[in-house]
């Protein structure tokens, strides 16, 4: 079954280095369904942009173009929003959960500490990221614990859809962060989302630790060990959006 990739956030840095991302959505057509990962920003935040994208407007590059909005790109692929029957989070910052408003019918999918974190009293300073109207539509959520099952050598919460997803905590850009893993035909698609920076060699070390968690190094060594695993974080270069479907 296929899981399309498409660009929901463009966002490009100016420093330290002028680098162009986009942030990586995932629509994957289940045996139960239309399921959406991430979801990046949403209608609303395009018509009354809240104070953490108007920071972006000034410290990043934007185009700012509501067409990358999830629901308007799930049409264009020939689908309705309506066919989205469940969103998985990788995390709840803006630019991965700020289009919840857009699909209120969905079952959304987390890990039970990101949500917890999300709705309590700011801990630490990337909690700014956390914008509270992104759930006021939300009413029904699925919230996921850490077992003792693994998918590879990490532990991992396996999901209720056909083909195989996995949930892979990967906590330390936020509390309760994790990536995605889908089954492919002939291998994975590993969404490690904002765990790391594996395609990034200008951003120092020290600093992708810094914003991003300490797993960096072990993702880079995970990827040369497994080459049947497609592995991407959450904001890539544009090239990686010109392949769109992976089966």
């Amino acid at each position: 079954m296929p899981i399309h990739i498409f660009n929901g956030f463009t966002c490009n840095a100016r420093w330290p280095s002028t680098l162009k991302t986009g942030t990586v959505c995932m629509l994957v057509e289940t045996e139960q369904g239309l399921v959406l990962i991430d979801t990046g920003p949403g209608v609303e935040d395009y018509a009354h942009p809240h104070a953490m994208l108007k920071l972006y407007r000034i410290i990043t590059e934007l185009p700012f173009d509501v067409h990358e909005t999830a629901v308007n790109q799930i049409r264009q692929l020939g689908y309705q929003p309506e066919d989205v029957r469940d969103i998985i989070l990788t995390h709840m910052h803006f630019d991965h959960c700020g289009g919840l408003p857009d699909f209120p019918w969905a079952k959304v999918h987390v890990h039970r500490r990101e949500f917890e974190a999300f709705t309590q009293k700011m801990r630490r300073w990337t909690d700014i990221a956390y914008i509270q109207r992104h759930i006021s539509h939300v009413t029904d959520w699925i919230l996921y614990d850490d077992g003792d099952e693994r998918w590879f050598d990490f532990k991992a919460i396996r999901l209720p859809f056909t083909p195989e997803m996995w949930l892979v905590p990967l906590h330390g850009h936020s509390w309760g962060h994790c990536g995605v893993a889908v089954k492919l035909e002939n291998g994975w698609y590993f969404n490690a989302a904002d765990a790391g920076a594996v395609y990034n060699n200008k951003t120092p070390a020290w600093l992708i630790k810094m914003v991003l968690g300490p797993h960096d190094a072990r993702l880079r060594q995970f990827m040369r060990l497994h080459p049947e695993v497609v592995l991407s974080n959450s904001h890539m270069f544009p090239e990686w959006f010109l392949h769109k479907v992976w089966l």
